[in-house]
């Protein structure tokens, strides 16, 4: 290196991809983004499924409000508490993430963790989200998650437990908090 510190964004970069990571790119937040389409929504479902400090998760969390790609709301007035479902800004992550994912079990895992299938049809779905036997783009909303052979079926937290049962993207998760921590 020619001794310049690394910059902290992609101000100087033309370039959509550049301008994508200034959102999505920090460490945590695609994984944010991934539980959300899981159905996950509330602030402690997220804390124990991604085990992540409390303050980068409240950060995660605000920036996505901010940038329109989760969208806050309350659900119970006493004690105020809210949670967080996507946008149509954040659903239209799914193809990049159905790709990341797709991309990180060719080249880093053995076992299949997770099927997304076509609700209709029962088909696995192709690599950018269409049904192979349909002949048709999946809405993320038609999308059925079920475990894999390569999934721990005995998972420490509530959340993986929960998410073991088949279930549609974007269907909120059963509330998994137990009362007062």
């Amino acid at each position: 290196m020619d001794g310049m510190a690394l910059g902290k964004d992609y101000a100087t970069q033309e370039c959509s991809i550049a301008r994508a990571l200034e959102i999505v790119g920090e460490r945590w937040t695609l994984l944010v983004v991934r539980d959300a389409l899981y159905g996950v929504r509330r602030y402690n479902d997220f804390l124990v499924h991604l085990g992540i400090p409390r303050a980068v998760l409240a950060a995660r969390l605000q920036t996505l409000t901010t940038e329109g790609i989760l969208e806050k709301r309350r659900y119970q007035q006493s004690p105020p508490r809210d949670e967080y479902v996507l946008t149509e800004r954040g659903v239209a992550l799914w193809p990049t993430l159905r790709a990341l994912g797709l991309w990180g079990r060719e080249h880093y895992a053995e076992a299949q963790l997770r099927y997304f299938r076509h609700v209709d049809c029962g088909t696995e779905l192709g690599p950018y989200g269409e049904c192979p036997l349909c002949r048709t783009l999946v809405p993320v909303g038609d999308v059925v998650m079920t475990p894999g052979p390569g999934l721990d079926r005995a998972p420490a937290d509530p959340v993986s437990r929960a998410l073991l049962k088949p279930k549609r993207l974007l269907e909120p998760l059963e509330s998994l908090e137990a009362g007062p921590a």
